[in-house]
């Protein structure tokens, strides 16, 4: 059983950043494959970006260049510094873990907006 709790969201204007950030609970977590989601109000929850166990990264193409994703394997923690966002990217943003099972946070509030 996996945990996942997000936090680091809030209020940013466009072209600013953020850096959200997700802590596990539960062993083997360097084993997961952890993710960020993102959904829009109406729309369908989309990927954003995932880091293997082997901290290999992916991207959805909207963010790349602009989004990164990490992870502390010692902390239990995954990370994503968000640059340059824009305001079409207010969204709820969720953590995932992703191993024989799938797990996801309860997700954190990101509005862009001057």
């Amino acid at each position: 059983q996996v945990q996942l709790v997000e936090s680091g969201g809030g209020l940013v204007q466009p072209g600013g950043s953020l850096r959200l950030s997700c802590l596990a609970s539960g062993a083997m977590f360097s084993i997961y494959t952890m993710g960020w989601y993102r959904q829009a109000p109406g729309k369908q929850r989309e990927l954003v970006a995932v880091i293997t166990s082997g901290s290999n990264t992916n991207y959805a193409d909207s963010v790349k260049g602009r989004f990164t994703i990490s992870r502390d394997n010692a902390k239990n923690m995954v990370y994503r510094q968000m640059n340059s966002l824009k305001p079409e990217e207010k969204a709820e943003y969720f953590c995932s873990a992703g191993g024989v099972e799938f797990y996801w946070g309860q997700g954190t509030q990101v509005t862009v907006s001057s």
